[in-house]
């Protein structure tokens, strides 16, 4: 049989494989916790008059393990936003990456969003440029790229500046 690990030795596990938000790290050690504490409890013939009581002692476990990373610099939610824009930046825009880090509790730094959005419109060109061979020749094909943007979390008005033609009646650069 396969010894279990303890919630630190899970926890520095997937820290190790990638940055982890503080949310996102309680909830997949939550339900390790919970399941040792209920076969604790099992095994001690105390089980079934308190399941409440089983997920507040995981709970306290869970946050104790969670504090120990953050004071020992293993969990780091400055670190895990940076990750998070640097993996998303090339594929979505402001508002996507922005909606991503809401949920897992945390906001963009001054200086980072200042970063996003003066690059909003070359990125939003470069995902154009790699999903479509060239600018859009038909007000149809217009509004399917313009919902593409969309979809990618990129704003009205960037979407509108990355599809339009510029003063040299030439179209917007496509990378492709």
């Amino acid at each position: 049989m396969k010894a279990q690990r303890s919630l630190k030795g899970r926890a520095l596990q997937w820290l190790a494989q990638r940055e982890q938000s503080r949310v996102e790290l309680r909830r997949k050690l939550m339900q390790h916790a919970v399941a040792e504490a209920e076969a604790a409890a099992e095994a001690a013939a105390e089980m079934a008059s308190e399941p409440r009581a089983v997920e507040l002692s995981a709970a306290a476990r869970v946050d104790e393990v969670l504090d120990w990373l953050e004071a020992h610099d293993y969990l780091s939610q400055e670190r895990f936003v940076e990750s998070r824009v640097h993996a998303r930046s090339a594929r979505f825009g402001n508002l996507r990456i922005r909606q991503e880090l809401k949920q897992h509790h945390v906001a963009l730094t001054a200086e980072a969003a200042q970063a996003l959005k003066d690059s909003e419109l070359a990125r939003a060109r470069a995902v154009l440029g790699r999903k479509f061979a060239s600018p859009p020749s038909t007000q149809a094909e217009r509004a399917r790229q313009a919902r593409f943007l969309a979809g990618r979390g990129f704003s009205s008005e960037v979407i509108g500046r990355a599809l339009r033609h510029d003063g040299a009646g030439q179209h917007a650069t496509f990378d492709g």
